[in-house]
């Protein structure tokens, strides 16, 4: 038996999100006492493989074909299964991002097993097994119990330390039975020089109330002095203000970074469900009664457009010290 994690690499690197992953599937094999498998898809050299024995990987499986340089998702589906099958995995932990959305139902589908989407904890119970997620948008918390041979869970973002616990992983390439390949890439267009927003551990976003897009300088300059990304809510987006992929909520991108600030941005519970997770949230609106407010940590009550300012102000001066 085994805790099987796929580890993503972005152009044959691991991200803080990959060691996050490991990091909880460990712990997670250590109350099954069982072993932490990592898997890799993709050209992944052995040092950069090796960093995953790190955060707890007791072995790590490398599958590296050239049919599988691009994510296809029927594809990674079938490798994925072959290792946990390969490895008599019982547990498969996979990220809740748009990689993990895509491979976790079909993976459910292929090994017959329970899943257990966006888990923010580890399990309640393990005899059960027993995972803690949130529900009604965030509004609520529920425990379920996966009753599968195989259980699939899908960790939200940063919502799990990355513990550092290493041990003598061996890495053991894995010669995977490939199917049809039908994914094509004709073109990659790489975004530069911006912090990616669901990497960011710190996030300025803007609602209505900066009223205009010629306004959105202030939280642009607001993130650059935090090192922070930028984001907006869906009517900012569909506004034209800014672009579509800056657009956080329900029906967005689901963010958890440690520092959520909301300028100007009422706090529909469609938008607070994707930013719920957030470590700490500082709402700023003229509204004292905005929903906003009940999720956020610190609230100011005032004009975006007059607070930002101050804040930059404050945040540079605080710097210079």
């Amino acid at each position: 038996m085994s805790v099987l994690v796929f580890t993503e690499n972005w152009d044959g690197k691991f991200k803080k999100l990959s060691f996050e992953l490991v990091s909880y599937a460990s712990k997670i094999a250590e109350m099954l006492n069982t072993q932490t498998v990592a898997l890799s898809i993709g050209n992944v050299q052995e040092d950069e493989l090796k960093k995953l024995s790190s955060y707890g990987a007791d072995k790590i499986v490398s599958v590296n074909n050239e049919a599988l340089k691009n994510l296809d998702n029927q594809a990674y589906t079938s490798v994925i299964a072959q290792v946990a099958e390969k490895e008599g995995s019982k547990v498969v932990v996979i990220s809740h991002n748009n990689t993990g959305k895509a491979l976790a139902p079909r993976l459910s589908v292929k090994l017959k097993a329970g899943l257990g989407a966006a888990v923010t904890k580890l399990p309640v119970s393990v005899s059960p097994f027993t995972i803690y997620k949130k529900a009604f948008s965030g509004k609520a918390f529920t425990n379920v119990v996966i009753k599968s041979d195989v259980k699939i869970v899908t960790l939200a973002q940063n919502s799990f330390e990355v513990i550092e616990n290493a041990k003598n992983a061996s890495v053991e390439n894995f010669s995977a039975q490939i199917g049809e390949v039908k994914t094509v890439v004709e073109e990659v267009q790489k975004q530069t020089g911006k912090l990616i927003l669901t990497d960011a551990e710190i996030v300025v976003s803007g609602g209505r109330g900066m009223k205009a897009s010629g306004n959105w300088g202030a939280i642009e300059e607001l993130a650059q002095v935090l090192g922070a990304a930028t984001a907006c809510s869906r009517p900012v987006s569909d506004e034209g203000w800014r672009p579509h992929d800056e657009h956080t909520g329900q029906t967005g991108k689901i963010i958890a970074p440690n520092l959520y600030i909301a300028a100007g941005i009422s706090g529909a519970i469609q938008h607070l469900a994707g930013v719920s997770a957030s470590k700490c949230i500082v709402a700023i609106n003229t509204d004292k009664d905005a929903p906003i407010f009940e999720a956020a940590d610190y609230g100011i009550v005032g004009d975006a457009l007059k607070v930002l300012p101050e804040l930059i102000g404050a945040v540079k001066e605080a710097k210079a010290k």
